[in-house]
């Protein structure tokens, strides 16, 4: 029974933010915004911005209908601040977006669900770029959305829309949605509030059309001219004009800037009201939503039914919503005024009204609401008790955010007689605002002192993640090693928590095996405990140890199993923003490498916003580096630099110099492929920071295995600098990275000294060292360590292929051949310019000239198109394609498509 309530009270709240406002006879019809609107095709974002009280509901509701009677499918969400916890944030789109897009609900979701944020925006942003039909999904109130992770992922739905979709936001300030490059692209079309007023000829249609005010026209001149076309004035004036004895009095004494004009109609009208009727009003502003049960619930004496049948009839500023039960809810100008007069006139009452919601809330199961009305009326008290028995649940779920915006509101001191509740803020700061104030708030808290058997274990946990976050690893692997001594500890979470942080310690400080004897011992507790965030937390730092000794496959399905940890589990993702985040970039690493670049992307901007806001290192270095070289692929330069740009300048702001050092060293990377080779070596010299380097290179940090200073350097000197120095150092460096079993490095670095070797005229030895570190690269599925050091190496794959044919190895190793093409097609075809074909090279290879035709085939095949692409493209049938196929194999001396391409390549044909 109480999950029944519990079902009901989400589809509620659900209901009442995804429907629209409903239409009335007094409503103006703005058809030539409207039809703008409808008609705008190439907008990706309809932006209706304006102050309150400019109908931009009213209106998107009005576009809303046009696109449904176009066949257009729609889906509207409503705000509210509690939007800004991501995970309410997601849940409330994902509903909004599987009503619109037909899609499976799953009813116990709701708006408390449990599953990652992360997974939650990745399937909604896949969702909508995937359809192919048109839609049009509505924003309202989104003014109140001001957390940076909500608005990336907002920015992230705007650009993945497809090309017949378009976003419709209504908000009264300017939302931080990187308007400036909507507008210069022409994907945004913005309805301002100059837009939005009334003309003359709509003011005198509302006023006497609408509401049968039967006013002079001297009368309408002067209240449009008094108001400006501002909606909300005229339809207030309009309540005040409807009974008003001397209209022309009214309008004359009618004045003010917006807010007193707004305060001074409302007043007008409330007075008017009937006692019962100003006392409901006031009493039920504090409500986001209404129903007759909550009403009734904060008073108990009132025949809250009647009453909302009588304000719903009388159009008070009461808009009803659809549902599977009578809810109803303020226009949020008149609410706001109610709010202020009730603070004003009965301040008293508040405290106890916001109590009585907190109570009704609570008897229906849902804490959430029941802990933000207590802190709302200001009732700490109870909010903390509250706290004391869901605290802990919701630190389970991952509701960190909330949790962190709940202890923001507790006046300081109240927290000191809940130990527990301290802890789990510090939990909260950690992992959604900042580690240090995470660590200043555990030491100002005294509990690092305290005995008490349930703080314990969450002290112990506290500080060597807190310290891991903060890049500081050798002190937590120092404090995490004495805190396993104390284990158990009786507290699951706390001490699961504990284990695999100091795993992941024992991996950054090289000692595997240690780490792996952790890891295994963590995931005995998670089969008892089902901790969906320390399972993922072990497989993550698994794979991470696999990665770095070169095993890619397995740390890849490592990866990818962790990612889906929480989803498959139903546990909670530890931050509720972080706890797949972390997963999740790894995730997109293994996708990266495999040269998925559009999937990467994908995952990356989804993962790498919640990864910013805590200022995890590795994985801010990971995904900035990974988002800026998948720009640098697609030419977009600007993007390239931005991306890096900002991640230096965040390390200057978290006071993470390794950070800073990375960023530069990629930029360095980058200048050295856009051929700038002195700005690439200065970038270098900037980078290299000894205190940095000299700590890195003691430590297994994932961000810097393949990038450190020596590597750079190492990099620049074999693609452009000395070769013969370069070639000595790398032998060098490559025995010291096999001795440490950085198989992975060595793998990076083995290509850099096949570059070097050729430039020193020793081609041979070249090709030879770059067959045995392509050959291991091909089992482990490599891509992108290979691809992203541009055409230099390409140019050596082009030779190996060439010399592979030669030797016929591609028939005795086809999957290594199909690899070499594979690499190749990732290199592009400029890669070839840098590999001229052989003197008489066609007359060698092409004993039998091709026709015009099959050069045609070839051509398309080089570029990857299939057969019945191929055949669409020359107006032949698919047969007439293998027919030519194997022509060409025959003249060729060819077994396969991918040897022929290569051929011809060589020998100048394609």
């Amino acid at each position: 029974m109480k999950t029944s309530s519990y079902l009901l009270s989400t589809r509620t709240l659900l209901n009442s933010k995804l429907s629209p406002p409903t239409s009335h006879s007094s409503q103006v019809t703005r058809t030539r915004i409207r039809d703008s609107v409808v008609g705008a095709s190439a907008a990706k974002l309809v932006l209706f911005q304006a102050p309150a009280g400019f109908g931009k509901s009213t209106l998107m509701a009005q576009c809303l209908e046009r696109f449904e009677s176009e066949g257009v499918a729609t889906a509207w969400l409503t705000l509210d601040d509690a939007d800004n916890d991501i995970q309410r944030f997601l849940s409330c789109v994902e509903a909004a977006i599987s009503s619109m897009m037909a899609l499976p609900q799953e009813p116990e979701r709701g708006l408390h669900s449990s599953k990652s944020p992360g997974d939650t925006a990745l399937e909604l942003v896949t969702s909508l770029a995937a359809e192919h039909a048109a839609f049009a999904l509505f924003l309202d109130d989104f003014e109140r959305i001001h957390e940076p992770t909500v608005l990336g992922l907002v920015r992230e739905i705007i650009d993945h829309l497809p090309h017949n979709c378009r976003l419709v936001i209504g908000s009264r300030s300017v939302p931080e949605l990187g308007l400036g490059r909507l507008r210069a692209r022409g994907r945004l079309l913005e309805i301002d509030s100059e837009l939005m007023r009334f003309s003359k000829e709509e003011t005198h249609h509302f006023l006497n059309g609408c509401r049968q005010l039967s006013l002079s026209l001297d009368d309408l001149g002067h209240i449009h001219d008094k108001t400006e076309g501002w909606v909300a004035a005229l339809w207030l004036a309009s309540l005040a004009l409807e009974h008003h004895p001397a209209p022309a009095e009214f309008i004359a004494g009618f004045s003010g800037e917006n807010r007193a004009v707004a305060h001074y109609l409302a007043e007008d009208v409330l007075s008017q009201q009937p006692p019962r009727v100003r006392n409901f009003l006031l009493r039920t502003s504090i409500l986001r939503y209404m129903s007759v049960p909550l009403c009734n619930a904060l008073l108990p004496d009132t025949d809250s039914e009647s009453l909302i049948n009588l304000l719903n009839e009388a159009n008070i500023f009461l808009v009803p919503i659809e549902g599977q039960e009578r809810l109803y809810r303020y226009h949020s100008l008149f609410a706001d005024f109610l709010r202020a007069q009730l603070e004003q006139h009965l301040p008293q009452e508040v405290p106890y009204l916001h109590r009585a919601a907190s109570h009704w809330f609570e008897d229906q199961h849902r804490p959430v609401p029941a802990i933000d009305h207590a802190l709302e009326g200001k009732d700490y008290r109870r909010a903390l008790e509250l706290l004391a028995v869901h605290g802990e649940e919701l630190l389970a779920q991952g509701r960190m955010r909330l949790l962190a915006r709940w202890f923001d509101t507790i006046p300081a001191g109240r927290l000191d007689g809940f130990p527990l509740l301290q802890a789990i803020h510090v939990w909260a700061l950690c992992f959604t605002s900042s580690p240090r104030k995470a660590m200043d708030l555990l030491q100002r808290t005294g509990l690092e002192n305290s005995r008490d058997p349930q703080i314990r274990p969450h002290v112990l946990a506290l500080r060597p993640s807190i310290l891991a976050i903060m890049d500081d690893f050798e002190e937590a692997y120092r404090i995490g090693r004495e805190a396993l001594k104390q284990l158990p500890n009786g507290d699951p979470f706390a001490d699961t928590a504990l284990v695999n942080t100091v795993a992941n310690a024992y991996s950054v400080m090289g000692e595997y095996q240690e780490a792996r004897q952790l890891l295994d011992g963590a995931r005995d507790v998670q089969g008892v405990y089902e901790s969906a965030f320390n399972a993922m937390y072990s497989e993550s730092v698994e794979g991470i140890i696999d990665l770095q000794e070169g095993r890619q496959r397995q740390a890849a399905a490592r990866f990818r199993l962790a990612v889906g940890m929480t989803r498959a589990r139903g546990a909670f993702s530890f931050s509720g923003t972080t706890g797949n985040a972390w997963a999740g970039v790894l995730h997109a690493s293994a996708v990266y490498e495999s040269n998925d670049l559009p999937q990467a992307a994908r995952l990356l901007n989804v993962y790498v916003p919640l990864v910013r806001d805590i200022g995890l290192p590795d994985h801010m270095i990971l995904g900035d580096v990974m988002l800026s070289r998948i720009a640098f692929h697609e030419g977009d330069l600007d993007k390239a630099f931005q991306i890096l740009a900002s991640l230096e300048l965040t390390g200057h702001r978290r006071q993470q110099p390794r950070v800073v050092a990375t960023a530069r060293l990629e930029r360095a990377h980058l200048m050295l492929l856009q051929g700038d080779e002195e700005a690439s070596l200065a970038e270098l010299e900037r980078a290299d920071d000894p205190q940095v380097w000299d700590r890195v290179k003691g430590l297994r940090l994932l961000a810097n295995d393949l990038e450190t200073a020596q590597i750079g350097r190492l990099r620049w000197e074999s693609l452009v600098g000395d070769a013969s120095i370069a070639v000595e150092k790398l032998r060098q460096a490559i025995a010291e990275a096999v001795n440490d079993s950085r198989y992975r490095r060595a793998c990076k670095l083995r290509l850099f000294l096949a570059v070097a070797l050729q430039r020193k005229g020793q081609l041979r030895g070249a090709l030879e060292e770059m067959e045995k570190v392509l050959k291991e690269a091909c089992r482990e599925g490599y891509f992108r360590l290979i691809l992203d050091e541009g055409p230099r190496v390409g140019a050596l794959v082009v030779h190996l292929q060439s010399d592979t044919l030669e030797r016929k190895q591609d028939r005795r190793e086809p999957l290594f051949a199909e690899y070499l093409q594979q690499l190749l097609q990732g290199f592009g075809p400029t890669v070839f310019n840098a590999y001229p074909p052989v003197e008489d090279a066609q007359a060698l290879l092409l004993p039998e000239p091709l026709t015009r035709k099959e050069i045609r085939v070839l051509k398309l095949l080089a570029e990857g198109h299939s057969n019945s692409a191929m055949a669409e493209k020359l107006f032949v049938s698919d047969s007439t394609i293998r027919t030519h196929l194997r022509n060409i194999n025959a003249k060729l001396n060819a077994s396969n498509r991918t040897e022929a391409v290569a051929i011809a390549r060589k020998a100048g044909v394609v």
